[in-house]
């Protein structure tokens, strides 16, 4: 690394994978628990001689040996540091200063200094004693997707038949010439992957992926007894709830009950994708509910939770991320957490290809509530979906979607546009904008007074 380089790293500031630390005669004890912290997260650079506001003070030349000695000392010390986690050193001259930079990759173990564990967090370092966010940890440092474990004791009698039938009888109606169609159970059960041989060690058997999608309640229960989808609606008491649903069933029918909660709880609203009218809230839901049972560490003890509350709908689950923070569609690369359970909700239409549900739920929310979606991966993913709450029940949810729609594909609305897109007369959308307006969600554009655009965004453009 040149002092370019690290002018780079310095205007870019600390990070999830970037460390600045002041360096005397021997690097502090905070420099070992980022060490740590960045062995069991992603990796990063700690720069010694570097100030937390990027000014550069450097590590003293005479004091430069001693330094790598300490931190070659420390690492390789089994009561100070557990295990020995990999790093490499390099001098970097800045002008006559001198910057140490220590490059930590991630490890495959979990490292601790005097004890404890630590976790990178944005750019601060995280003790972590809990058992359970060990076990997160574990878990995300595993090779291996938990979903293809082998269970040798799990037979065709500890399955549901009828849902069997039921995935092939959705599949060969979302296609009719599909593989499935042509085989007996056992042979769809191996060509979904569902029974499968670990050419390690030789075992097969069924999966944790067909215990979870096809097993009996009991069998779920033996094998994954934390395992749970906790849903609530919550429009009063913070402390309470006004409805609740435990779902502990097989990812079938988990997908089922738990839509038809949040359905029967959220705001409906018809919105225009291109020249089609869709129902807003169905496709949210669909893109959440799919995601909260798809891309989920099923081994872990954290709950997977559904909220809808003032705020809008909310999901909680446990993941493996290697990354951590706000996802966004610009540095979005999506990882199958569960690619087996994936595979099979794609067979049956409740899952597109990997990525859809992020466009989909940031082009719908846009529509939906005027608002975007955010997700957040970690040991923890969070997805969450505002909801406009004042219009629902009124009849006007319907209308506000419309009117967004056209609004965000031709940049304005006029009177005969609406009409068209909702099936009624001019008269009848003319009386929709003008409630519209009333309310202050609309506001004539300064282009054309006969055309309307959105009041709140500051969007005041005609593209038509």
């Amino acid at each position: 690394m040149d002092k370019r380089e690290l002018a780079a790293h310095i205007r870019s500031g600390e990070g999830i994978s970037t460390e600045f630390k002041r360096c005397g005669n021997r690097p502090e004890r905070d420099f070992f628990e980022t060490v740590c912290s960045f062995a069991n997260r992603q990796g990063g650079n700690i720069f010694l001689g570097v100030e937390d506001d990027g000014a550069i003070s450097g590590v003293p030349k005479a004091s430069a040996l001693g330094v790598k000695r300490n931190i070659a000392n420390v690492l390789n010390d089994p009561n100070l540091v557990r295990p020995s986690p990999l790093v490499e050193v390099e001098d970097v001259d800045c002008d006559g200063k001198l910057v140490i930079r220590v490059w930590v990759p991630m490890g495959p173990a979990v490292y601790s200094y005097k004890g404890t564990v630590y976790d990178r967090l944005a750019d601060t370092d995280v003790s972590i004693k809990g058992v359970d966010q060990i076990s997160l940890m574990y878990l995300r440092k595993q090779n291996i997707f938990s979903e293809r474990r082998i269970y040798r004791y799990v037979g065709m009698g500890d399955l549901r038949l009828d849902l069997v039938a039921r995935m092939r009888q959705m599949a060969i109606a979302r296609k009719p010439d599909h593989l499935w169609g042509s085989l007996d159970d056992a042979q769809m059960l191996r060509s979904a992957k569902l029974y499968a041989k670990d050419r390690s060690t030789g075992e097969e058997g069924f999966t944790l992926a067909a215990v979870l999608l096809l097993g009996d309640d009991d069998v779920i229960g033996d094998v994954c007894p934390a395992y749970k989808t906790d849903a609530v609606f919550r429009m009063g008491d913070t402390d309470r709830y006004d409805d609740r649903l435990v779902v502990r069933t097989n990812l079938i029918e988990s997908y089922d009950l738990l839509s038809e909660f949040a359905r029967k709880h959220l705001p409906d609203r018809f919105v225009l994708d291109g020249d089609v009218r869709k129902s807003a809230r169905d496709i949210i839901v669909r893109e959440l509910v799919s995601n909260l049972l798809i891309h989920r560490e099923f081994m872990s003890p954290f709950p997977a939770t559904l909220v809808i509350d003032s705020g809008g709908i909310r999901t909680e689950n446990a993941s493996r991320a290697l990354y951590e923070g706000r996802i966004t569609l610009s540095d979005f690369n999506p990882m199958p957490k569960n690619p087996t359970i994936a595979d099979v909700y794609a067979h049956i239409g409740r899952a597109e290809e990997l990525g859809s549900g992020m466009r989909n739920l940031d082009k719908f929310s846009r529509l939906y509530s005027g608002r975007v979606a955010t997700l957040e991966d970690g040991d923890v993913f969070r997805a969450s979906v505002p909801v406009a709450w004042s219009a629902a029940g009124s009849g006007r949810d319907e209308v506000s979607g419309l009117v967004a729609s056209i609004i965000e594909r031709d940049g304005s609305l006029a009177a005969s546009e609406l009409a068209k897109a909702g099936g009624v007369s001019v008269r009848t959308a003319q009386r929709w904008i003008r409630r519209l307006t009333e309310g202050g969600e609309l506001k004539v554009s300064s282009r054309d007074p006969h055309r309307y655009v959105l009041h709140d965004t500051g969007q005041d453009n005609d593209a038509t």
